[in-house]
């Protein structure tokens, strides 16, 4: 489901009386809830049943800010961002392959890992096609928008 119906989906369940929806599309199911508790408009996706347990988000709002990382030579090849802040990930479950290891051969398109924002998880594809030469980021570590994920030669 695209962020643009997720987007209405809110706008619309914050204009309404409706304090609670679920929608199914595909094997994706997003739940809106609205609450005086919750701010409006808070959101969750839950993945296909073998996945939505392993993804429980951590509670960013009270965790310490990431220290900043030195950053060495600007590495060569094609730098692939992260295009959110969120949580990556190089596997689509804990205990399943990665999706690319250093070494491997990918086409434009394939996914090179899933970074989970706020309960939904996307999947990053390559822009482009080579061989991963460098993974940038360690499995379950906190990534902001724009920060260099790998570099593909």
């Amino acid at each position: 489901m695209d962020l643009r119906k997720l987007k209405t989906l809110i706008d619309l369940v914050a204009e309404s009386d409706i304090a609670e929806l679920e929608v199914t599309e595909g094997e994706s199911k997003v739940r809106i809830v609205k609450s005086s508790a919750m701010p409006q408009g808070q959101m969750m996706m839950m993945q296909p049943q073998g996945m939505q347990q392993h993804y429980a988000a951590p509670n960013h709002a009270s965790a310490p800010a990431a220290e900043p990382v030195a950053v060495a030579a600007e590495p060569t090849g094609h730098v692939v961002k992260s295009p959110m802040v969120g949580t990556f990930y190089r596997s689509s479950a804990p205990g399943s392959p990665a999706f690319v290891e250093v070494g491997s051969s990918i086409k434009e398109g394939d996914t090179l890992c899933i970074i989970e924002a706020m309960k939904l998880l996307n999947e990053i594809d390559s822009e482009v096609s080579g061989i991963v030469t460098k993974i940038l980021v360690e499995n379950g570590q906190p990534v902001e928008f724009g920060q260099p994920l790998f570099v593909i030669g």
